[in-house]
């Protein structure tokens, strides 16, 4: 398989060219750019759980785009082309499957300990040596929490099983109830979802996959009680919401 990304460095270059390009895209840099490039793998994953394979082809594109818009921007500055971001990323892929460009063999479950082993020794040769480094700040929240907690657990920091996990959040639980401070408050919740990451790790279950499983049930069942209330749901009583909440549920079950 091969494609032809010519045309669209190209267009690229034009768009940024100081005298006859695009104002908006000659204004952008890096830090401004960024925020799109996350937007546009967030549509990925959108066009992907929908099964749209016509927008997942559109997504894609417009995600490719964004790696050809920080690459021009990095050229103007000689840093490095898109051309070094393709080589960078074909070493690394070799370097990281040593099974099957290499001679060593490996059985499927042993890629994944594997693969963070190798990104170790990568880690190694930079300055921060910690065993979180390279944990990237922009993140979601919750796999970032995620990646930290094994990181951690990879040294030997960790519950010997999901019973310290779960006595952890009924103890930040506690520890919300006795915050005194708005600021205080945060922060124990921000501890105790942090415990609740660690359960979900324990029990194998990506935690910002679940959340957005929750999400996706939430907005279907309380979607529904809308459609059964009508324009009436506003002003429907608590219990009265209620009652719809477990006709909702119960439609599920049927």
């Amino acid at each position: 398989m091969s494609a032809d990304i010519t045309p669209l460095t190209n267009i690229m270059a034009r768009l940024r060219d100081r005298d006859t390009g695009c104002p908006w895209d000659i204004a952008q840099n890096f830090a401004t750019i960024a925020p799109y490039t996350i937007e546009e793998a967030y549509e990925v994953a959108d066009a992907i759980e929908r099964n749209d394979l016509d927008a997942l082809k559109d997504e894609l594109g417009d995600l490719l785009l964004q790696v050809v818009f920080h690459s021009q921007m990095a050229s103007e500055q000689s840093a490095f082309t898109l051309q070094d971001v393709v080589n960078a990323i074909c070493d690394k892929m070799v370097r990281r499957h040593p099974h099957v460009f290499g001679d060593i063999s490996a059985a499927s479950h042993e890629v994944p300990d594997n693969w963070e082993t190798i990104k170790a020794a990568e880690r190694s040769d930079n300055d921060d040596n910690s065993a979180l480094a390279g944990v990237a700040l922009a993140l979601p929240a919750l796999l970032r929490a995620q990646k930290i907690q094994k990181r951690a657990a990879r040294t030997g920091f960790d519950w010997p099983d999901q019973s310290g996990a779960r006595d952890k959040i009924i103890e930040e639980l506690d520890e919300v109830s006795e915050a005194t401070t708005a600021e205080h408050v945060t922060e124990e919740i921000g501890d105790l979802l942090f415990a609740v990451v660690n359960l979900a790790r324990f029990h194998q279950v990506d935690a910002e996959h679940a959340l957005k499983q929750a999400n996706t049930k939430f907005e279907r069942r309380f979607r529904d009680m809308e459609l059964s209330a009508g324009d009436a749901f506003a002003d429907l009583s608590l219990e009265q919401k209620e009652e719809l909440w477990r006709q909702a549920k119960a439609k599920e079950k049927e």
